[in-house]
């Protein structure tokens, strides 16, 4: 049996879908795309974003399911989460008018439209399932680390399961399996209140005047092509236009700072934003710590997973730290609850899970 499937990541910043061709219950292809979409701007065009998404990946092939998972319905451009799932429910449909589309509830499981619309908060920001599911697949007890542009989600697989405590970013932030840190959009003040400075130190102006993009720019763990969000003041992603807004986050320029003391600057944020998922990861791992028998690998994906997750997995002094890339083919990690939910509908297409094949 042949199905192709597309897989839908709608977040408030980025919108991210995954194309898969399933065969006889495995992946026989797979293309991924990411678009920089900020919702809240103009709501409006998400039918023109998907339908460009879906020409680019699918193409003239035709579709026999989507799988969608979101997180854009917190943004403020809805004055209620409810208002934000239908929005997002009804544009999809527009977009894919004559496809079964499947919506990704907080329990793993595939909902009809007309089911996610009478339980609007059971989708809401449910996409780390998608991630986890996906996971499962392949370690039956782990932690997973994906930190994307925004924030850093922490999923506890335990014997094949998703093993959440939170299912809601409310509960999940009070558990340590969300953590609302990114490897672009984060305000510096929401990562550091002071930084040192010529033996001193500096307090940190909670303007938005540099966020963690220009860090990691800076530092080079991320390429100006790789910073995909718009930046603080409007201008350029050179280094020495990220240099010139972190400078500004304690009042000064690049006048009045040297070059050196600006780079300081970012090794120091820097570290406090690994302290950040540290902190969320130590809790979520010394719960499957607990339940586990034996080695718990800590699986690290998306943006951020080479410099942060890989970095936090390090400082908590995990068991094992797996790098997703290296059991998925593809480009998965950059997009992976779209191209879990897209695995998700194609087993449920084959009535069988697909399989990754390497």
């Amino acid at each position: 049996m042949l199905v192709n499937v597309m897989g839908l990541d709608i977040g408030g910043a980025n919108t991210k879908a995954a194309f898969v061709r399933a065969e006889n219950g495995g992946v026989a292809e797979l293309k991924t795309a990411s678009e920089y979409f900020p919702v809240w701007k103009d709501k409006s065009k998400l039918v023109s974003v998907l339908l460009e998404m879906k020409k680019r990946l699918s193409g003239a092939a035709p579709l026999h399911g989507v799988g969608l998972t979101m997180t854009a319905e917190l943004s403020d451009a809805y004055e209620t989460k409810r208002e934000g799932v239908n929005h997002i429910l009804k544009c999809t449909a527009e977009a894919f008018a004559d496809v079964p589309i499947f919506i990704l509830d907080v329990d793993a499981t595939l909902r009809p439209i007309d089911s996610a619309k009478m339980e609007p908060l059971r989708v809401a920001a449910a996409n780390w399932a998608a991630t986890g599911w996906m996971v499962s697949q392949l370690i039956k007890t782990c932690v997973v680390v994906d930190i994307g542009s925004t924030s850093t989600s922490i999923i506890p697989i335990v014997n094949g399961c998703v093993a959440a405590a939170g299912k809601t970013d409310l509960e999940k932030l009070m558990c340590g399996e969300l953590v609302y840190t990114g490897t672009l959009r984060t305000n510096i003040a929401a990562i550091a209140s002071s930084v040192p400075l010529r033996n001193g130190r500096a307090r940190v102006s909670s303007e938005l005047f540099a966020q963690s993009g220009d860090v990691h720019l800076i530092l080079g763990n991320i390429t100006a092509k790789e910073y995909t969000s718009e930046t603080a003041d409007g201008r350029g992603k050179t280094l020495r236009e990220a240099m010139a807004r972190l400078a500004r986050v304690i009042c000064a320029d690049i006048e009045m700072l040297t070059e050196q003391e600006i780079l300081q600057m970012a090794r120091y944020i820097y570290s406090k934003q690994v302290e950040q998922v540290a902190d969320g990861l130590s809790e979520v791992y010394s719960r499957v710590k607990a339940l586990a028998a034996g080695e718990v690998p800590v699986v690290v994906t998306g943006i951020g997973k080479n410099f942060l997750a890989r970095a936090a997995a390090e400082k908590i002094g995990a068991d094992k730290i797996i790098d997703l890339g290296e059991l998925l083919s593809g480009d998965a990690t950059v997009a992976s609850p779209a191209v879990g939910v897209a695995l998700m509908m194609a087993s449920r297409l084959e009535r069988r899970a697909v399989k990754w094949t390497r």
